[in-house]
């Protein structure tokens, strides 16, 4: 099992506290946010670490290295076109090989249990992908995840709108009191992933879509597991968010 970080993004939400740092290299509890993920990582047992970099990549690449600091390998490839994130795990293709690959954000706080879940979850039998999501309430908050009754992914929907929402309600697949299940950005996938990257055409936000890409895979019949992250998940994604994880207690 290796691992792919996208981490490209500059993070403009975040203001002035990127303007000479990558958003994963902000700090949380003393360490970048990315040194967090990685160490969560590498104690799950990943063989290795792509990071895929762009905004300010060269304090990424001085600060972790080689990655023998971490006890793993790191390397790197830098995403020159920020185009979305249906195209950014392509550019780990010659990195991942024939191996299966966890996919996530360079922004995506979880326990570092979080990764060996995962990989306990996928190998349970032969998924082609797994995606994780964590449980809500406002159904247009994000993307909401569909399963089956083996909790293995049947449909997702990207931030619907109200329409859909009827619509998904009409059709009986969204039922009052069934629990909303959110994408977590958090992935596991075979490498057949990058059949369905290559075939990606621009969303109407003018990116290609990562979840676009799931879509197809699931009505290309490949099976997809889902799994709950049990713990806390942080999508660090503004400056207030950054604040309250550093007042809490580690």
């Amino acid at each position: 099992m290796k691992a792919v970080i996208l981490a490209a993004g500059k993070g403009t939400r975040m203001g002035d506290l990127t303007s000479a740092l990558p958003k994963p290299m902000l700090k949380v509890h003393g360490k970048p946010i990315l040194e967090h993920i990685i160490e969560g990582l590498v104690g799950a047992g990943v063989d290795g670490v792509c990071v895929i970099t762009g905004w300010k990549a060269e304090v990424i690449e001085s600060y972790f290295g080689d990655g023998s600091q971490w006890n793993t390998s790191i390397s790197y490839v830098r995403q020159e076109v920020q185009d979305g994130t249906g195209k950014a795990p392509e550019l780990a293709k010659e990195f991942v090989g024939d191996d299966s690959f966890i996919l996530t954000y360079g922004d995506i706080l979880v326990p570092g249990e979080t990764y060996q879940e995962m990989v306990s979850r996928f190998s349970e039998q032969a998924f082609s992908g797994l995606l994780t999501v964590t449980e809500g309430e406002d159904v247009t908050k994000g993307g909401i995840n569909f399963f089956d009754d083996q909790f293995c992914l049947t449909r997702l929907v990207e931030k619907p709108s109200l329409e859909q929402v009827q619509a998904l309600k009409d059709e009986g697949i969204l039922r009052a009191g069934d629990p909303v299940y959110y994408n977590a950005g958090i992935y596991i996938f075979q490498p057949c992933v990058f059949e369905f990257t290559a075939k990606l055409e621009k969303s109407p936000r003018d990116e290609y879509e990562l979840t676009d890409a799931i879509q197809a895979m699931v009505e290309s019949r490949l099976s997809i597991a889902g799994h709950v992250i049990a713990g806390r998940w942080v999508d660090v994604r503004d400056p207030s968010v950054l604040a309250q994880l550093e007042a809490e207690s580690v």
